[in-house]
């Protein structure tokens, strides 16, 4: 965790570093550990801009809700005491209160009122003052458990609010039979939290590790869109992609199904990524000995954004908007720009990519078909396609 904390400062900054959350992923003791038993993980937080990070709270639990009380009938619903005072000076913080019969009351030791003499007199004449049952003990503020909200995420979240790994291989266990168990699941509760905190509705989930598709199911059954990878073609067979047809069939009964009322719906593309078009050496970018014919030509749409259709023995291989791409596994003459010209309807433009171009077939590009353009790969090809994405 110490290393990976000095590597996401290099990345993020370390001015956007938000905390370091502790997560019990085990609730029992390992009396055969050497040294100490090891009961926990790290969550490191980091914002891209920590000045315009805003996380949201997290639901109010039976719990945290415990100490609400009603014993004056407030129309308002239950309530809990809040401290009047502070340890910090304020300038407005020094004066006398007095009770319903008569005490006079003020803050002790270094202590000052947290609000001036006008929000008190306030707060009291809304009956937001709370002066003991007999009405002669010390004022509390009165904090009213339907205007509180949700709550604000703590840095330690132990395994009964958000599971542990026992928790998690009982999930997956009841998705697949028991000859198949992964061996470093995440329970739903703890990515439920963190995708809570973290996202909105229709926010884009990303997780790279996929493993068993834990991330990527409650992603979906909270609504968010997703992505994720898996580096393993066996890990995504057996476990990824099971799982996410389960949810999205509405056959995963566990987790937090219940706690979110997924019933199932929505789906998923799977894409399966070839190695790399791209080799670089010495600082200089060429194209993978792969890369020819129609190989050659789905990458270089790709990495433009057009969508690619098989030329089918015509020139264009690739759509976007009233823009049709050609790719030339060879060097652009004059006779293939007269060839890709010729064939463009009225309004329409060419981009054209082969491994060359010559001078003359660029002038005559921009004599015939002005808005249309010749790029060289691989070297146009990042250049554009860093621009894309």
């Amino acid at each position: 965790m110490a290393y990976c904390r000095v590597l996401m400062d290099e990345i993020f900054g370390r001015g956007n570093f938000v905390g370091t959350v502790v997560w019990q992923k085990i609730h029992a003791r390992n009396n055969s550990a050497q040294h100490l038993s090891s009961v926990h993980d790290y969550l490191l937080v980091y914002a891209r801009s920590k000045s315009d990070l805003v996380l949201n709270k997290i639901d109010r639990t039976e719990l945290s809700d415990q100490e609400f009380w009603n014993p004056d009938n407030d129309p308002r619903g239950p309530w809990r005491r809040s401290d009047l005072t502070a340890s910090h000076a304020y300038e407005d913080g020094r004066y006398e209160v007095v009770g319903p019969h008569g005490d006079v009351f003020s803050p002790r030791g270094n202590r000052w009122w947290s609000c001036s003499r006008e929000t008190f007199d306030a707060l009291r004449e809304d009956n937001r003052i709370w002066w003991g049952k007999t009405g002669r003990t010390f004022p509390f503020r009165k904090r009213f458990q339907s205007e509180l909200g949700g709550l604000v995420p703590t840095t330690f979240w132990t395994h009964d609010e958000v599971g542990d790994n026992r928790q998690a291989k009982t999930e997956v266990t009841k998705l697949f039979d028991r000859s198949r168990i992964f061996s470093t699941p995440k329970p739903e509760a703890l990515l439920k939290r963190v995708i809570q905190i973290a996202t909105d509705p229709g926010d884009v989930v990303v997780d790279v590790f996929a493993g068993s598709g834990t991330t990527a199911a409650v992603a979906h059954k909270m609504g968010r869109r997703w992505v994720t990878a898996e580096i393993l073609e066996e890990t995504a067979e057996t476990f990824t992609r099971p799982r996410l047809e389960k949810v999205v069939a509405g056959d995963d009964l566990g987790g937090i199904t219940k706690t979110v009322g997924w019933e199932g719906g929505g789906g998923f593309r799977s894409l399966k990524a070839s190695p790399s078009a791209f080799d670089f050496a010495d600082g200089r970018v060429f194209l993978a000995d792969w890369v020819e014919g129609e190989d050659f030509a789905a990458v270089v749409a790709a990495q433009l954004g057009f969508m690619y259709d098989s030329a089918d023995g015509g020139p264009f291989c690739g759509t976007k908007g009233r823009a049709r791409l050609a790719v030339v596994d060879g060097v652009v003459d004059e006779v293939v720009a007269r060839g890709v010209i010729g064939r463009l309807d009225e309004g329409e433009r060419a981009v054209i990519v082969g491994r060359g171009a010559t001078p003359e077939a660029q002038s005559l590009i921009a004599e015939l078909s002005p808005g249309s353009k010749v790029l060289k790969a691989p070297r146009d090809l990042v250049r554009r396609g860093k621009a894309v994405r």
